[in-house]
C-alpha cells in the first residue's frame, strides 16, 4: 500500500451484487397511513431472499413498523415519498447479542439490522425514522425551562437529582439494572430483559456483513447511535442525509467499527453527537479482537452540527490505520478534527491524512488530540505524572493534517499527549485559523508545523510544554512560548 497522500489511494469498495427482481411491499398486504406493517414489510424481504434476493420497494406514504430484519442479496429501496417510521414501543424490539460504545452484550434489535450478510443495500430518496424520542433521556441543560417543562409534562420519569429526564420508568430504572447485571459478569439474555428499555439500539446496525451500500435515504431520529457498521467489508456510503436532535443522547452520525475497505462521500450530517467516526473496540476485549478499522475514505462530506466532525476513538483499542479524508467542510460543531483516546484503551492510530477542510463557528478546538479523554467536550484536562508503558498506552503517530481553514474557535489547535507516550510524527501544513487562543502543545514529539497562520486574541499564539523535536518553518511571525 502506497503511504504517500493520495485521496486516491484505495481502490472503490466492491458493490453490492443484486439480482434484478423486484418487490414491492403493497404485493404483501403493507397499508400506508393504516395499521402496522410489520408482518407485510418482513414478509417481502424474506419473499425477496428466498428467490435469491432482488430490490424491495417502498413506495410513497407513511409506513409504520416495527424492526426489521435484513438479507444478503437485497436492496431495500425506500422511494421518495416514502417515510418509514419505526414504531416507539420498546416491547416490539427483542433482545439480540450485538455490540454498542466498543463492547459486546444484549441491545434491543436494531430498526434495521443485519448480521453475516452479503451483498446488501439500503438505497431511494425516502426517510427512515427511529422514533428516538422514545427512547432517549434528556438532560435539562440541553433544553429550554418551555421545552423542559413540556417533557415533564408528556409524562416519564426523572432521576433523583432532576437533571436526567427518562422516556419511562422502566427505562431509568434500566440504566441500574443493567449495570448491576453487567457487574456480576450475568449474561443469560433473559436477566437482561427487564432493562430492555434501557438498550437503546442504533437505527441501522450491520454486523460482519460484505458489500454494503448505502445511497441516498435520510436517517433520523435515531434511539442512540443511527448508523453503525461493525466488523464490516467493501462498505460504500454516498449522497446520505443524516439528522438527529442536537440535544440527542448519543445521538451519533456514522460509526465505522472494526470496518475495512470503505467509502463515504456527498453526504450530510446533523447530529447529536460525534458525527463521523471511527472505532475498533473498547479496552481489554478490543485488543483481544484485534479488529483495526483500516482503509478508510472519507471525502466531499458536510457536518452542519456534532461534537466532532471526522472522529478517531475513543474506543480505538483494536487500533485505525491507513484513513483518509479530503475536501469536507464542518459548521458548529463542537470540534472540528477530533482524535481521542485514553490510558487503558491501548491501541494504535497511525498513517491518517486529512486534506482540504474547511472549518467555521467551531465551539472549542478546531483540531484537538486529547489522550486524556473522559467524555467531557472540550476538556484540557491533562497529567504530567509518567505511568509505565503496557498494552494499555495508546500509541498516535504518523499522521498528516494539510490545507486547512477554521473561521471561529476557542483553540486552533491542541495537543495532549500522554508523557510516557507522546503523540509522534504530525505534521500540520497549510493552515490558518481565526480563533481565540492558537496552539497548544503538551507530551508531543517530532512535529512540523509549516505556513501556519494564526490570528487570535490571546498571547502566546503557540505554547509548547515538553515537547522535542519540533519545526516550525515558513510560518511567519508567531507569539511563542516553550516550558
Amino acid at each position: 500500500m502506497n503511504n504517500k497522500y493520495d485521496s486516491e489511494v484505495y481502490p472503490i469498495p466492491e458493490l453490492p451484487q443484486i439480482p434484478q427482481r423486484t418487490f414491492r411491499i403493497t404485493d404483501y398486504g403493507a397499508e400506508a397511513e393504516g395499521l402496522l406493517c410489520t408482518s407485510a414489510i418482513q414478509d417481502t424481504l424474506d419473499a425477496c431472499a428466498a428467490a435469491g434476493g432482488g430490490t424491495v420497494v417502498i413506495p410513497p406514504g407513511i409506513w409504520r413498523t416495527g424492526p426489521l430484519t435484513l438479507h444478503s442479496r437485497i436492496n431495500l429501496c425506500a422511494e421518495r415519498g416514502a417515510l418509514v417510521c419505526f414504531e416507539p414501543d420498546y416491547s416490539r424490539y427483542p433482545l439480540l447479542f450485538s455490540h454498542y460504545e466498543g463492547t459486546a452484550g444484549w441491545r434491543c434489535q436494531a430498526p434495521l439490522d443485519g448480521e453475516d450478510l452479503s451483498d446488501v443495500a439500503i438505497t431511494g430518496e425516502g426517510i427512515f425514522d427511529g422514533s428516538g424520542e422514545a427512547w432517549r433521556p434528556v438532560k435539562r441543560f440541553k433544553r429550554t425551562e418551555l421545552e423542559w417543562n413540556s417533557l415533564l409534562a408528556s409524562g416519564g420519569a426523572l432521576d433523583e437529582q432532576g437533571e436526567i429526564w427518562w422516556p419511562s420508568k422502566e427505562a431509568l430504572a434500566g440504566e441500574a439494572c443493567y449495570l448491576s447485571l453487567k457487574k456480576k459478569g450475568e449474561t443469560a439474555m433473559e436477566a437482561y430483559l427487564p432493562a430492555r428499555a434501557y438498550l437503546r439500539p442504533a437505527l441501522l446496525s450491520l454486523r460482519n456483513c460484505r458489500r454494503v451500500l448505502l445511497e441516498g435515504p435520510t436517517f433520523q431520529n435515531s434511539p442512540a447511535w443511527c448508523l453503525h457498521p461493525m466488523g464490516c467489508e467493501q462498505v460504500t456510503i454516498r449522497h446520505i442525509q443524516v439528522r438527529n436532535p442536537w440535544y440527542s443522547q448519543n445521538g451519533d452520525g456514522l460509526d465505522l467499527e472494526s470496518c475495512t475497505h470503505a467509502l463515504v462521500e456527498h453526504c450530510g450530517f446533523d447530529v447529536g453527537d460525534d458525527a463521523i467516526c471511527l472505532k475498533s473496540g473498547k479496552d481489554e476485549e478490543g485488543r483481544r479482537a484485534g479488529r483495526a478499522c483500516r482503509y478508510i475514505t472519507i471525502r466531499h462530506c458536510t457536518v452542519y452540527h456534532g461534537h466532532g466532525g471526522v472522529v478517531i476513538g475513543s474506543e480505538m483499542s483494536g487500533g485505525v490505520h491507513a484513513v483518509r479524508v479530503n475536501d469536507c467542510v464542518f459548521m458548529g460543531t463542537d470540534i472540528g478534527l477530533r482524535f481521542k483516546s485514553t490510558r487503558g484503551r491501548g491501541g494504535v492510530v497511525e498513517d491518517i491524512r486529512v486534506e482540504n477542510i474547511q472549518m467555521s463557528g467551531i465551539v472549542h478546538e478546531a483540531v484537538s488530540f486529547h489522550l486524556f479523554y473522559a467524555g467531557v467536550e472540550g476538556s484540557e484536562g491533562y497529567d504530567e505524572q509518567e505511568v509505565p508503558v503496557t498494552e494499555e498506552t495508546p500509541q498516535f503517530r504518523n499522521i498528516t493534517l494539510r490545507n486547512m481553514a477554521c473561521h471561529g474557535a476557542a483553540t486552533a489547535l491542541l495537543v495532549n499527549g500522554l508523557p510516557e507516550m507522546p503523540l509522534a510524527a504530525l505534521t500540520v501544513e497549510n493552515f490558518s485559523a481565526i480563533s481565540r487562543r492558537g496552539i497548544i502543545l503538551r507530551h508531543a514529539a517530532g512535529l512540523k508545523l509549516d505556513r501556519i497562520r494564526l490570528q487570535t486574541q490571546e498571547e502566546p499564539q503557540v505554547q509548547m510544554h515538553k515537547c522535542s523535536d519540533v519545526e516550525l518553518v515558513r510560518s511567519g511571525e508567531l507569539a511563542i512560548t516553550e516550558h
